[in-house]
């Protein structure tokens, strides 16, 4: 069954909800409402161009331009990850591009060809969208980590020196950073899988059934997701931590300026 399509008169009325949080951002002073609207106005224009060329993507269907996208999808998602983090270029890029591409591939191309086994493993259908959701969340996870980990560096340089000069190794005195950093990027979405179905339900397993698919195979699909994108973003983590800290510390375990100086 062909999942019945929104006409633009009707797009148009639909976003007239908006009237609703807009209002109390203003009415309160927020100081929220200008960026809200330009960040709506972004989110219409990206996701009209983004329809336009994965009509394209769809139609061509070449292995190479799918990997090329997914290139594409990595640099983007890694220079925002250092704006969202103020750490310098010479630190993150190299590692955070690293721990991304090294995920999503292992892990992306395990759940397409392992565990769906498509006729082409490489089919834009699959490829594309299964890649930028995995995307999406190790960059967040990756953000909230990062901040955690470097900050709690930074405030308790005493006891990452103490641990060391007690006899700890670095990846020991490490350690308790980097829980801290798991814990605060991950547990809202542990939460958020323990009431997955009861509470909420996702916006995959949503649009599968807007989309015609029956609700078994929706489900099937928001586990497999579920599980990927915490694995890819919990792995994409280690290994970013991993490389990064390797470029974090001098030879004496001490840690470097690690983030660019806001100009004044």
């Amino acid at each position: 069954m062909e999942p019945k399509d929104i006409s633009y008169i009707s797009l148009g009325i639909g976003l007239l909800l908006l009237l609703i949080p807009l209002f109390y951002l203003w009415k309160f002073k927020t100081g929220l409402l200008r960026a809200t609207i330009i960040g709506t106005l972004r989110m219409i224009v990206q996701l009209f161009l983004i329809g336009m060329y994965l009509e394209y993507l769809f139609l061509w269907d070449r292995p190479w331009i799918n990997f090329l996208w997914g290139i594409v999808m990595i640099f983007v998602a890694s220079h925002t990850a250092l704006s969202r983090t103020g750490l310098k270029r010479s630190v993150l890029l190299l590692p955070i591009s690293m721990g991304f591409l090294c995920s999503v591939v292992c892990v992306g191309m395990y759940f397409i060809c392992i565990v769906l086994q498509p006729d082409n493993v490489f089919s834009a259908r699959y490829f594309i969208p299964i890649f930028g959701i995995l995307m999406g969340n190790m960059l967040s996870s990756n953000v909230i980590a990062l901040n955690t980990y470097y900050s709690g560096l930074k405030r308790e340089e005493q006891l990452y020196r103490y641990l060391l000069g007690n006899g700890a190794t670095r990846a020991e005195a490490q350690a308790p950073f980097i829980r801290q950093a798991i814990i605060k990027s991950f547990s809202p979405l542990i939460a958020n899988i323990a009431v997955m179905g009861l509470v909420a339900f996702p916006g995959t397993m949503i649009g599968q059934i807007l989309g015609g698919s029956s609700p078994n195979v929706a489900i099937k699909y928001q586990m497999m997701i579920m599980v990927i994108t915490f694995t890819s973003s919990m792995l994409s983590l280690m290994i970013t931590i991993s490389l990064a800290s390797r470029r974090s510390f001098d030879a004496y375990g001490k840690l470097r300026s690690v983030s660019v100086e806001k100009k004044s």
